[in-house]
């Protein structure tokens, strides 16, 4: 059976590189959504108080940023973040801009996350004065960022229609992936 302290240590050491590579999945169906819009359709609002993939990729970047700097010591909600204005477009906000900003806010996680090592998901961090430990802030985040990313493969399959190219399986494919599932896998290794 082997030392229970080493199988902890293997198992959690194993949740950090999942997390990496879920995180870095939500980031690709991201993409891969605001890759198939127009620029017009990436800053389109059906509605005034719907939001465009652009604030959604603004508000997450700007989580992304105030979580992931400098997460272990010091509170994830930086003095810094004015979350109210990542909901609001503003005239330096271009295109590019926003995608830099993305890019910026990805990075700051994926090399927070290399830093850690199994033993680390039992200290504790701090996001708006709560106390969680590291393992429970990677949790809480990843929910947070799946529901943004949900939103915005929402919002741009909408906007994009019969045009849409699937992020996963397409509508009428089941028994074709089902031949073969790991190819799955393997596309995204």
């Amino acid at each position: 059976m082997g030392d229970p302290d080493c199988q902890i240590d293997q198992s959690t050491e194993s949740f950090v590189g999942l997390a990496v590579r879920e995180f870095a999945r939500l980031k690709g169906l991201a993409d891969d959504a605001t890759g198939q819009v127009s620029r017009e359709q990436f800053f389109l609002k059906e509605s005034e108080s719907d939001n465009s993939i652009a604030l959604i990729c603004k508000h997450v970047s700007g989580n992304l940023i105030s979580r992931w700097t400098d997460f272990r010591t010091s509170d994830g909600e930086k003095p810094n973040r004015n979350r109210d204005m990542e909901f609001v477009i503003e005239e330096a906000d271009c295109y590019e801009r926003l995608l830099d900003r993305w890019e910026q806010g990805w990075g700051i996680l994926f090399n927070a996350l290399d830093k850690l090592d199994g033993g680390d998901l039992q200290y504790q961090v701090t996001i708006r004065g709560e106390s969680l430990s590291i393992l429970q802030a990677i949790c809480r985040q990843m929910t947070h960022y799946a529901y943004h990313v949900g939103q915005i493969v929402y919002i741009a399959k909408h906007h994009v229609a019969e045009d849409w190219q699937s992020l996963s399986i397409p509508p009428g494919k089941s028994a074709e992936f089902n031949q073969s599932p790991n190819k799955y896998i393997e596309d995204e290794a």
